[in-house]
């Protein structure tokens, strides 16, 4: 029987979009040699773990709703489906998930992370390891898949348990490190071709030099 823990995540340095690594270590309890397995890895949210500042309330709205709404609207979010083949072992051996990022706010996993403040960015004293661990987010790895392993026949087959999963709190930060590498102080709204359209003409026609002053010129319109 193989069983699962993650035991930490990172950034990954050298991919070609944001991306974080969780190192997941696999145990197998038996005596025969793994060969490989092809392993599925759900990954969620557990938005309950957490507790959460009046800021982050507030940017949270549109995804969870109106605070006294919470008991009922805070549900788990999917974050990640990967596919992984893990190579032979004896006893265990720890296994890296690539999980890609996006920074797409239409996706109800990044609109969390973003409306999320890192530890030490809400202008309250540090408490130690204990404040940070509360203020990362919760995750549930969930497994599944297939097991090759040696017998006494020559190779077999088995199913990873469907019951197996591991936890793991992931710091704010760290998913705003793999952000920063790619789009640094930066973020990305999705648009309808029409609206790019019309917000490009609206940019052309008045030479802006860049998005960000052109949002800026229509704020200013709207609020007079």
């Amino acid at each position: 029987m193989l069983s699962f823990a993650c035991i930490g995540a990172r950034p990954e340095p050298y991919a070609a979009g944001p991306s974080l690594v969780f190192d997941v270590e696999v145990s197998h309890d038996g005596v025969q040699r793994v060969h490989s397995v092809a392993l599925r890895t759900q990954i969620r949210i557990e938005p309950r773990g957490r507790s959460y500042t009046p800021e982050e309330t507030g940017k949270l709205a549109d995804l969870f709703g109106a605070p006294a709404r919470w008991g009922e609207t805070l549900n788990p979010l999917q974050f990640a489906q990967i596919s992984t083949t893990v190579t032979g072992f004896s006893g265990s051996t720890v296994v890296p998930i690539s999980v890609p990022l996006t920074y797409d706010l239409d996706v109800a996993s990044t609109k969390y992370f973003h409306g999320l403040t890192a530890d030490g960015e809400d202008g309250a004293e540090d408490s130690g390891a204990d404040r940070a661990e509360a203020r990362a987010v919760p995750l549930v790895f969930l497994f599944s898949g297939v097991v090759y392993y040696g017998g006494l026949a020559g190779v077999q087959v088995g199913l990873v348990s469907w019951h197996e999963e591991a936890t793991f709190r992931l710091p704010v930060a760290t998913w705003r490190a793999a952000m920063d590498a790619h789009f640094p102080g930066s973020g990305w709204i999705r648009v309808g071709t029409r609206t790019l359209d019309a917000l490009s003409a609206y940019r052309s026609e008045r030479a802006i030099p860049n998005w960000d002053e052109t949002f800026e010129h229509l704020l200013k319109e709207a609020e007079r």
